[in-house]
């Protein structure tokens, strides 16, 4: 079963994390947008074996195209400024499900939703912020409902990227560790992570 962004929150809200098993979320799927013009997505992987605990992304997938003129638009440090949250996508904003406490660095968030957002810098330390404020449009950001903000790495890819891509990927089990990545023109940021066993 494929769900689109509000209905996979509502269906965690109201029956918990552990209801994206039964929603079989276990799947890459594209799914409709809600009015705007970029795809949406959702990643999973199961981290520690098939029948690990669910780590689930929903996101709005921009185009470094502009939808409107087809003109190519310069994505870092001018469609995505420098030094500020950006929503991390398109649309409402990026929805992030837990089934365990996940554990980033020092950093520990107990299992459940979260919305995401990127702070990214061109030279300095880029962020990924995890927000408690849910069901929400993209923009304006929210910054006053962080329940974290952790260092993430930043690095190139060789060939350009077109549309943003979030990826999740476990590491082998018996491991409990994967890690997400964030990858638009040729900036790819990294951020391993392990779920608490």
């Amino acid at each position: 079963m494929k769900l689109p962004c509000l209905a996979l929150l509502a269906l965690v809200l109201t029956a918990g994390p552990a209801a994206l098993i039964a929603a079989d979320a276990t799947a890459p799927a594209k799914i409709a947008s809600s009015g705007g013009v970029s795809p949406h997505e959702t990643i999973s992987v199961h981290i520690g074996g098939r029948s690990g605990p669910l780590v689930t992304i929903t996101y709005g997938r921009p185009f470094s195209k502009d939808p409107k003129s087809s003109a190519i638009r310069k994505v870092w440090g001018t469609l995505v400024p420098w030094d500020k949250a950006w929503r991390l996508g398109s649309d409402e904003a990026t929805l992030l499900l837990t089934q365990q406490s996940m554990v980033i660095g020092t950093t520990t968030l107990p299992a459940g939703a979260y919305t995401l957002y990127l702070v990214p810098s061109e030279n300095g330390v880029s962020k990924l912020a995890f927000s408690s404020n849910l069901g929400k449009w993209g923009i304006p950001v929210d910054e006053a409902h962080d329940v974290a903000r952790v260092e993430i790495s930043k690095g190139t890819v060789e060939r350009p990227v077109d549309e943003l891509t979030l990826t999740l990927a476990a590491d082998p089990p018996p491991a409990t560790t994967g890690v997400l990545k964030i990858t638009w023109e040729t900036t790819q940021f990294s951020l391993p992570f392990a779920l608490k066993k």
